[in-house]
């Protein structure tokens, strides 16, 4: 585990070099493996750690979820982004780009657990569901946006055919962002709950119907005193 755990250093304080690794070819397969097994673990504490909001039960519910929710995405979202960028001249296999965007999910499960402190401060010193729900959704982008940045410097580094279709991959990759935020919190609002509001009984999935963004509209609008959310 410890040395699973040491490729976070490896990947916050030398990239280039990482990049460049996975460019190469080089220990594709263990550098995989051990960001896996880091971000299912970080992933798995935050998770936890929102979910101890309402009972035990959903901390070990949100602690099992988080991770799906994260590890799904990637498998629905990760041969689109392939395609098109070997479409547009991009050299790298399906294997580098699946370590690319597991990369971005590796350093945003590193910042999430990094909230964790925050987190529980706020779950300690204010009993408002909405703003702790609002809370760990402006989280999750700040550290999905850092996360797409790093994904976004390690495409640019892998691709190394040249700069020509150097532009398209770009627009590529900034379309992708959208679809990869769109599929994610659709793929959230269907694994819902991850935190459970204190007047509801734990539940393990709630029924579908709504949407994340409606949610989030209305749970702001409750913040401000327009209206109440059922």
């Amino acid at each position: 585990m410890m040395n699973d755990l040491g490729i976070i250093e490896t990947i916050l304080r030398n990239r280039h070099q990482f990049f460049g690794e996975i460019r190469d070819g080089i220990g594709l397969q263990e550098k995989m493996r051990a960001m896996l097994v880091s971000a299912v673990v970080f992933l798995m504490l935050f998770g936890a750690v929102m979910g101890s909001t309402h009972s035990l039960w959903q901390a070990l519910s949100s602690a099992v979820k988080l991770p799906i929710l994260f590890l799904a995405t990637l498998v629905v979202c990760s041969p689109t982004l392939y395609f098109f960028n070997v479409l547009f001249g991009s050299s790298q296999s399906l294997t580098q780009n699946f370590a690319l965007i597991l990369t971005a999910i590796t350093v945003t499960a590193v910042l999430l657990l990094s909230f964790a402190p925050i987190v529980l401060f706020f779950l300690l010193t204010t009993s408002q569901y909405q703003f702790f729900k609002l809370l760990n959704v402006a989280i999750f982008a700040i550290t999905g946006g850092v996360g797409v940045v790093f994904l976004s410097q390690g495409m640019r580094i892998v691709s190394f055919s040249g700069r020509e279709g150097e532009r398209a991959r770009g627009n590529v990759m900034r379309f992708w962002v959208i679809v990869y935020a769109f599929v994610g919190s659709q793929m959230a609002w269907t694994l819902r709950p991850f935190i459970g509001a204190p007047s509801m009984k734990f539940e393990l999935f709630r029924q579908l119907g709504g949407n994340f963004y409606a949610n989030i509209f209305a749970s702001v609008g409750e913040i401000l005193g327009f209206f109440v959310v059922q």
